[in-house]
């Protein structure tokens, strides 16, 4: 039986993630190749939302971004470079809720103080749940 056509492909793991592909390939006797293959048939599905929003959300967890700036300024150093994306924070001070909701920090401050934008004073200083300023934005916050 005729094996079907492959292509090269080369990607970079993150240590870990490499060293339980090669404990995975050890343990069952298989080329590392073949588990891939085999998790991406079981696992990757693009042609529906719900295979798409499961990507998006894979894509968007995972490690670094590559980032790449084209112009046509000679003077510019050409290149690439990585970086890790950090996950938002869950709890933000005033500046923090500021930058989310795009307003400057008095406002944030006069909102919280009156008892309109949700939040709580801790030794003087204002927090506030990220989650619960998207839901008071979206105008779904919680009783």
């Amino acid at each position: 039986m005729l094996e079907p056509r492959q292509t090269g492909l080369f990607v970079r793991l993150p240590g870990d993630q490499a060293r339980l592909l090669d404990r995975a390939a050890a343990v069952v006797s298989a080329h590392k190749k073949d588990l891939i293959s085999g998790l991406l048939a079981r696992h990757v599905d693009p042609d529906t939302p719900e295979g798409i929003a499961a990507l998006r959300d894979i894509a968007e967890a995972g490690g670094s971004r590559r980032v790449v700036v084209e112009t046509q300024d000679a003077g510019v150093q050409r290149g690439f470079g990585y970086f890790t994306p950090t996950a938002p924070a869950d709890v933000l001070d005033a500046e923090g809720a500021a930058d989310l909701l795009e307003v400057d920090v008095d406002t944030i401050l006069a909102l919280a103080e009156q008892g309109e934008l949700p939040g709580r004073s801790i030794a003087g200083r204002w927090r506030f749940a990220r989650q619960a300023l998207l839901e008071w934005l979206a105008g779904t916050e919680r009783s």
